[in-house]
């Protein structure tokens, strides 16, 4: 669909959902090509304005019906292993296609070899293990991600990579031991990587970038790109464009190298929904209302980072009159979406309107 007005008056009661959303069967997910198209838009300009170079990262966002919209603003696609290498290739031709994975598998890499133009290893045992072959034998282009051990986020170490004990990335002293007992390392190396942020803004990156230089300025002097990463909320209302131009012109300038972003929250912020139908009501303490959608199936977030999803007219518990929790229909206990009011009371068969539900939804159903 295109252009949903979030200015309209939707509430989930009372027939004020769009009447062409009213006979949909659900759970269904909407997505809003006009929505998609300015987020592209933008991460266009940024390029544009830098020189640097924008992914689409598919573990956020994977509608490949959809990748028309990003082939004009996009240099390609970022993947986290071979199936999604695959789909970046297939579905966005032409384009660069980037990988990262924790942990390559042997029996995958030579297949992995056909689709991907940058491989990034985790480990200097990984990047040791397959590098020469990725590099020297098939033309790839190599880097290391590294762990610049600065926490930027508050309140989600699930998602903090420079989180004590985090696996993510090699940190100074791993790469420093790795280094003395086989220097052939170095000679490897193409790029470096680093992904520290999650829905931050770029006073993050700039800090980040510090942290970086201290650690890790000497390697970034000799490789020819550095990738930023991904958690750049680049197309939410607000957020600081021009530091994040300065981060990218500044890194350069300094170093000389082409520098990538792997934004995948950015591509399609605010630009999906997931509509949902009041199924049953169980009273326990409280009223709990059970939808046909669920939070484990449909919006597994929820549960994994945790957060509350918005709904288009409802409000916090006890902000309105009626107070609802809202549950899935599965047969896991834990399936609760959250705690929502409303202005009016629901009734089986109402729909409800969850808000930006484009990204990390669809990508990661499960049955």
């Amino acid at each position: 669909m295109e252009g949903l007005d979030k200015r309209a008056p939707f509430t989930a009661t009372g027939g004020m959902i769009p009447p062409e959303f009213q006979n949909l069967k659900t759970p269904c997910y909407i997505l809003d090509e006009k929505a998609l198209i300015k987020n592209a838009k933008l991460l266009g300009e940024v390029s544009e304005r830098t020189g640097c170079k924008m992914l689409l990262a598919q573990k956020a966002f994977s509608n490949y019906d959809c990748y028309r919209f990003f082939e004009p603003y996009l240099a390609g696609t970022e993947a986290s292993g071979l199936f999604e290498a695959r789909l970046g290739a297939e579905e966005m031709p032409g384009k660069e296609v980037h990988v990262f994975c924790a942990g390559y598998r042997a029996d995958d890499f030579e297949e992995l070899l056909q689709y991907a133009d940058h491989i990034v290893f985790n480990s200097p045992s990984q990047l040791l293990r397959f590098g020469v072959r990725a590099k020297e034998v098939a033309g790839k282009s190599v880097g290391l991600r590294i762990n610049p051990e600065c926490s930027t986020q508050e309140g989600h170490d699930i998602y903090d990579p420079c989180a004590p004990g985090s696996r993510m990335g090699t940190t100074r002293a791993q790469w420093d031991e790795a280094f003395q007992k086989n220097p052939e390392l170095l000679d490897l190396l193409d790029g470096l990587h680093f992904h520290t942020l999650c829905e931050q803004d770029s006073d993050d990156l700039e800090t980040t970038l510090v942290s970086v230089k201290k650690h890790f300025g000497d390697l970034a002097s000799r490789v020819k790109w550095i990738n930023f990463g991904g958690g750049h909320h680049i197309t939410r209302p607000g957020y600081d464009l021009p530091c994040l131009i300065r981060c990218i012109r500044k890194i350069q300038e300094r170093y000389g190298v082409q520098v990538y972003l792997e934004p995948g929250e950015a591509v399609a912020l605010n630009a999906g929904y997931l509509v949902a139908t009041v199924l049953d009501f169980v009273q326990n303490g409280m009223e709990i209302a059970l939808l046909d959608a669920s939070a484990a199936c449909h919006m597994p977030d929820v549960l994994e980072m945790p957060y509350r999803p918005e709904i288009i007219g409802a409000g916090k518990p006890q902000e309105k009159k009626y107070t609802y929790r809202l549950a899935g229909n599965t047969c896991l206990a834990g399936d609760v979406i959250g705690d929502y009011s409303f202005d009016a009371p629901l009734t089986e068969g109402d729909k409800l309107l969850f808000g930006d539900m484009a990204i990390y939804t669809t990508c990661k159903n499960n049955t």
